[in-house]
């Protein structure tokens, strides 16, 4: 194995800085999104209903779409069925049964 000269002593120094740096400033903003969150839930939203959304929002409209459907049809498979629409029309069906649970 090959010494560092004194040039890549300095630049390896200089990169780690700058990662330490990075790093501080992302325990900041951690931090500062925490902090988001419970003012989020002190207002009487649900944080992670929030984190679903923000996710949903980040995702390309096309992954989202087929990420509902396959959600919808695993769902359906099991004879689960997670959307209220879904629940209060399996409940109209079973005539008093829990929603998205099947009789037996």
């Amino acid at each position: 194995m090959t010494g560092i000269d004194n040039k890549g002593a300095k630049q390896l120094k200089g990169y780690v800085e700058r990662i330490e740096r990075l790093e501080e400033e992302k325990a900041g903003i951690a931090a500062d999104i925490k902090a988001v969150y419970a003012e989020l839930k002190a207002a009487g939203f649900t944080p992670k209903i929030v984190r679903a959304v923000i996710k949903l929002r980040k995702m390309d409209a096309s992954d989202r779409e087929e990420q509902a459907e396959l959600l919808a049809l695993y769902c359906g498979a099991i004879g689960f069925d997670y959307t209220p629409l879904g629940r209060a029309a399996n409940g109209a069906r079973t005539r008093g049964a829990t929603p998205g649970k099947e009789d037996g």
